[in-house]
């Protein structure tokens, strides 16, 4: 995407009953992990379903500056590894435009390698604070030669001759930072071990060890979880199929159940218990969601999730919650304007460091829609208007964000008047076929 291309705005307008089936994108957290232990392993992986949204892709041309060959045949994605240990180091900064998993896993990557890596980004990246996974790699013996104030990019990284194996405990719940440390034990000698308190989403555990990385989990009496990794072994090339993005099916999930009269099905949904937290918070607020046809795929868990229109509750949303959900409540906050009563939602303090400040952009496009909300230092709360009545009107500020973007045009099916967004463009991040699914489902954005 050029980043300094003209705006291009889009508006939902109260939509008729939504019905049909929809495919989702592939897992965008998987789809970045594929990737990089692809490149990574010794062998070929093969990768069906990948999320070919620019994030994804970023973090594939990344894998190539560092050796990796990346071909795409047809439906299917070839990536030659280098092995582990030999990552080749870049001859051009990398450039990871919007994703921030893929320059906060890349660097966990490179920052034990004895070279100079350096990592760009678009405006909303640059943005974005570094340090939670500059800390643990600093005590590794990384050395940090350029970053802007607050450990923000432009960054060059500078590894050491020999990198320290460490015992790192997550300073707070982030699937990034605990990956970065694991992706740093990875090419480092002896036993890396990172100490998680809450649990976040497992994919990289779960993927390490089936790339054949020697990596054990083991829960104390507290229920605290302490993840080891050996350095230095091998990992092996994989046939990986990646299920459908638990995050996106948030959008025509969220749209059926606002939208009266609506039936859809979202096929192919990754059901890993770290990511439905959307899903079940719904289901307590009453909303209709069948899962059937659950299977396993690849090693997790997958369901089609069949949507009908409901009328919602509001309800307390826990901040235990929100490490299974953070990247939903921006649409869970749209499905609040439906609901009768107060939804309120706690622990948000990871939300003021997404691609925007997520939790002030959420509040700002509701209240500029005619949304009773208030935003707390951690908490939304959002009083409910069924059918939407007096709701709508306004233009949102994306401020680059995909999911405020997406969640303002689900927004704008069910309230009274159109709602606008100031810029589509980055959609295509995270959900490049959105505008296009929704569309076949009844959805009336332009």
């Amino acid at each position: 995407m050029n980043d300094h291309s003209k705006p291009q705005p889009a508006t939902a307008r109260k939509s008729g009953p939504l019905s049909g089936k929809a495919r989702l994108p592939g897992d965008k957290s998987i789809s970045h992990r594929a990737f990089m232990f692809g490149g990574l392993a010794s062998g070929v992986t093969r990768i069906t379903g990948l999320l070919e949204g620019e994030d994804v892709l970023r973090t594939g041309e990344a894998m190539k500056a560092m050796g990796a060959r990346i071909e795409h045949n047809g439906a299917e994605w070839v990536v030659q590894g280098t092995g582990n240990g030999c990552l080749l180091e870049p001859a051009q900064p990398l450039d990871f435009g919007n994703a921030g998993t893929g320059v906060r896993l890349t660097m966990g990557l490179v920052g034990p390698y004895d070279m100079k890596t350096r990592f760009i980004g678009d405006p909303s990246l640059s943005k974005r604070p570094m340090g939670r996974v500059l800390d643990p790699l600093r005590e590794m013996g990384t050395q940090v030669l350029e970053a802007e104030p607050g450990d923000r990019l432009p960054i060059t990284l500078r590894g050491p001759k020999h990198a320290a194996p460490v015992s790192y405990r997550v300073p707070m719940p982030s699937a990034q930072v605990k990956s970065a440390v694991l992706l740093a034990g990875l090419n480092t000698p002896g036993v890396t071990t990172v100490i998680e308190p809450v649990m976040t989403r497992d994919h990289t555990e779960k993927m390490l060890a089936g790339f054949g990385a020697a990596l054990e989990v083991e829960i104390d009496a507290e229920g605290v979880r302490h993840i080891r990794i050996e350095g230095q072994g091998r990992l092996q090339g994989q046939v990986i199929a990646v299920p459908g993005d638990p995050s996106s099916a948030g959008f025509p999930l969220v749209a059926a159940l606002i939208v009266p009269g609506s039936d859809i099905t979202i096929e192919n949904v990754l059901m890993n218990p770290t990511r439905t937290g959307l899903i079940l918070t719904l289901q307590e607020m009453g909303a209709d969601i069948e899962l059937m046809n659950r299977r396993s795929a690849g090693g997790e868990d997958v369901a089609d999730l069949r949507v009908r229109s409901s009328e919602l509750k509001g309800v307390r949303v826990p901040p235990e919650r929100a490490p299974s959900m953070i990247d939903e409540y921006p649409v869970l906050a749209v499905a609040a304007c439906f609901a009768e009563g107060e939804t309120l939602m706690e622990g948000l303090e990871e939300l003021r460091v997404k691609e925007s400040d997520r939790l002030s952009a959420v509040a700002n496009g509701l209240k500029a829609n005619g949304v009773d909300c208030t935003e707390g230092e951690t908490t939304l709360s959002v009083h409910g208007a069924p059918e939407g009545k007096g709701l709508g009107g306004g233009t949102v500020e994306t401020h680059l964000d995909h999911r405020i973007a997406m969640s303002f045009l689900i927004l704008g099916l069910a309230t009274e008047k159109p709602v606008t967004v100031d810029d589509r463009a980055m959609i295509a991040t995270s959900f490049p076929e959105f505008m296009g699914l929704m569309a076949d489902l009844g959805a009336e954005i332009e």
